[in-house]
């Protein structure tokens, strides 16, 4: 079973960078990621589904606001990430 991840990123931002770096390491290859600096249009749309916040990232996982890198690396310390992805827990 695979999550559907939606990333609203910047392509120069380090915690976008550290956030993905994450989601690699746990396998995850595909999500859906909107670039603001590509789309700005969908900045807004990122403020309204944040609940008002204007920084990236802003991690979503199958519709569920995670938040952004720090709260993705704290979620994954706290081993609630690995069954959001949809991934075995040992």
């Amino acid at each position: 079973m695979t999550s559907d991840i939606l990333l609203y990123t910047k392509g120069y931002c380090p915690y976008c960078k550290q956030a993905k770096a994450l989601l690699r390491s746990k396998g995850i290859t595909e999500w859906t990621e909107y670039d603001l600096e590509q789309v700005p249009e969908k900045r807004s749309e990122m403020i309204k589904v944040s609940g008002g916040r204007t920084t990236v990232p802003q991690i979503f996982i199958d519709g569920h606001h995670v938040g952004g890198a720090s709260d993705l690396f704290t979620l994954n310390e706290a081993g609630g990430l690995d069954p959001l992805l949809g991934l075995s827990v040992a």
